[in-house]
């Protein structure tokens, strides 16, 4: 298995520090993802982990017209240039058409293709030649093995630092289960795997115009994923669930990051 650059900061994979991706599903304020981002950065550092600040310019998927997408494009990466630079953290955001590669590969250290795009193939050979590190989330959709194919598609246009991130799979209506053997078989494609806790446990469409969730979930499926064998977590953080804008019902509070992130860190130490 190959491991991944992230632009020059650190390698993800066998072998490397544990990787956390982890902020507010989309940016709210700056200040906030500056709190968000502030906070992270000091516990990965304590706990000797990799960190990786995650927040969305743009939702381009909401349940619903007039759920809240995000500043947009052009602000949002201002914001995110921002946040890199001054907290010293490397970004990531979701890239959801083809006319967003460029001015995003400016700015962000991975480009993120959200779970409901892993198949689109101009999508994916585009962010694929922007050279910059890649988070490919697997489909609801879609089973592990026939991730193959789209691999095939990011690795083909010449771009080897390719992570892929389980986030569930459709079950029945409004639900979404996670089955751990999808951890390893994506890992047997050559590619490390980031397990995302919190996307995993939301009800899609489940409050009626907006998505639900049940994170009281979070820690047990994360725990299960560390000791299934994965290089690093995927997790939506608020300091206020409660309020956030956008996913908020399965997003883990700010205060609950640093007690779950140390026994994760035990798991992977025993199962590595």
């Amino acid at each position: 298995m190959n491991t991944v650059d992230i632009n020059g900061r650190f390698e993800v994979g066998p072998g490397r520090p544990f990787l956390l991706i982890a902020g507010p599903c989309v940016l709210e304020s700056e200040e906030m993802a500056r709190e968000v981002a502030t906070t992270l950065a000091a516990i990965t550092a304590r706990l000797g982990i990799s960190y990786v600040f995650k927040a969305s310019f743009d939702k381009a998927n909401r349940t619903s017209l007039d759920s809240y997408r995000g500043p947009g494009l052009r602000k949002g990466l201002e914001i995110l240039a921002r946040i890199r630079q001054d907290c010293k953290v490397p970004v990531i955001s979701d890239i959801h058409a083809e006319d967003q590669v460029q001015p995003a590969a400016e700015v962000l250290d991975i480009m993120q293709i959200p779970a409901f795009l892993c198949r689109q193939t101009d999508l994916l050979v585009a962010v694929a030649k922007s050279g910059k590190a890649i988070s490919l989330k697997k489909g609801q959709f879609v089973s592990p093995w026939d991730m193959e194919h789209a691999v095939k598609k990011i690795k083909g246009s010449g771009n080897n630092n390719l992570l892929l991130t389980e986030r569930g799979a459709a079950f029945g209506y409004n639900n979404l289960v996670v089955d751990m053997r999808s951890l390893p078989v994506m890992r047997g494609l050559g590619c490390p795997v980031i397990y995302d806790a919190t996307h995993s446990v939301q009800l899609p469409g489940g409050a009626g115009g907006s998505s639900g969730g049940q994170r009281e979930f979070i820690p047990p499926l994360a725990r299960a994923a560390v000791a299934a064998g994965i290089d690093g977590i995927f997790m939506e953080v608020h300091p206020e669930p409660g309020k956030a804008l956008c996913d908020g019902p399965n997003s883990l509070p700010l205060a609950e990051v640093e007690p779950l992130l140390k026994k994760l860190i035990q798991i992977h130490q025993l199962v590595s």
